[in-house]
């Protein structure tokens, strides 16, 4: 899968820090996010697949890591990135001290179906956003966590918040094209984004041919980075947000690359969510500025890895999954 030659495992281990940043906010169900930097002769690469998926899913994070390290990336077509906020599943009282961390924003991507949560909840969540940000364009997240009668009833009464689109309502392919349809049968003005349907399925290009997408959320790692997903975009003949898999700085570089590196880029980047750790493994971190990143390399600190460092256990555990997924890379 590597568009490079994959590297000895010896070479991976040489350059192989594994940290746990503390978040700000509760996001995915975590307060501390674990991950895996690997150093090359290009560079640092990130590979950071949550801790429950498999092996031969994670192996396109380290396909990843690894273009990142020792390959580079595509030259670009644009210095320039434009991120939306990131807003998780927190109260409405916190979106205001959410928002603050992100500085001027142009759009707001806001986390719904939380479980655990309420309609209400969510409600409540965007018309926080909404007073906040008046002009912002406003997207939300359901991480395929709605059915499809759930998700019509909800986008249909949050529709008058002024969405801009709603990432993977529900789960599948098919309950994709369902709720598309039924949306524009009745003339609501929300449009549909695939997320884990891309970057999840075996084959990422099926939402595109089912009709099932207005538009397509990329993410670099788990697609296998960004050469695999500059393809996977071409090929889906969609437009394209580029997203970030709540990576340090070294991840959202990779992110980086592939937004400057698209033919156009219609959507604010989902690219900002460093504001969300409460430190980073680098000293200048890639968090926007005036609603937008410019384009530069992240290499990481040794006084941040070392003050970051995971526990003794903790490194193990990453760095035989390292072996265990070069091995199935290898094969």
């Amino acid at each position: 899968m590597p568009t490079a030659p994959l590297p000895a495992l010896e070479s991976l281990l040489a350059g192989a820090h594994v940290v746990s940043l503390p978040m700000r906010v509760k996001f995915r169900g975590i307060m501390e996010r674990e991950s895996l930097l690997l150093q090359g002769p290009a560079g640092w690469g990130e590979f950071c697949p949550f801790p429950e998926y498999g092996d031969a899913e994670a192996s396109r994070w380290l396909a990843s890591a690894v273009e990142a390290a020792w390959q580079g990336f595509p030259a670009p077509l644009r210095q320039v990135i434009p991120v939306n906020a990131t807003v998780p599943a927190v109260a409405a009282e916190r979106v205001p001290e959410v928002l603050a961390r992100f500085g001027r924003v142009d759009a707001v991507k806001v986390k719904v179906a939380e479980q655990g949560q309420t309609f209400d909840d969510d409600a409540a969540r965007l018309a926080a956003v909404r007073s906040a940000l008046p002009d912002a364009a406003i997207r939300v997240d359901a991480n395929g966590c709605w059915d499809v009668p759930a998700a019509v009833r909800a986008l249909t009464r949050l529709a008058d918040v002024g969405l801009e689109y709603a990432e993977q309502p529900v789960a599948t392919i098919d309950g994709l094209a369902e709720v598309r349809r039924v949306l524009r049968a009745a003339g609501t003005p929300v449009l549909i984004a695939a997320d884990e349907s891309v970057r999840k399925e075996s084959d990422p290009l099926r939402v595109a041919r089912a009709g099932a997408a207005d538009l397509i959320v990329v993410k670099v790692a788990p697609l296998g980075g960004v050469r695999r997903a500059l393809d996977v975009v071409a090929q889906a003949g969609l437009p394209a947000v580029v997203s970030s898999a709540l990576d340090t700085s070294v991840g959202i570089r990779a992110g980086l690359a592939l937004a400057a590196a698209l033919p156009e880029l219609p959507y604010a980047c989902g690219l900002g969510t460093v504001s969300l750790f409460e430190s980073d493994v680098t000293t200048d971190p890639l968090v926007a500025d005036d609603g937008a990143i410019r384009l530069r390399d992240a290499a990481a600190d040794a006084g941040l890895l070392e003050q970051y460092a995971a526990t003794p256990a903790r490194r193990d555990w990453w760095l035989a999954r390292l072996r265990r997924v070069h091995a199935h890379l290898s094969a």
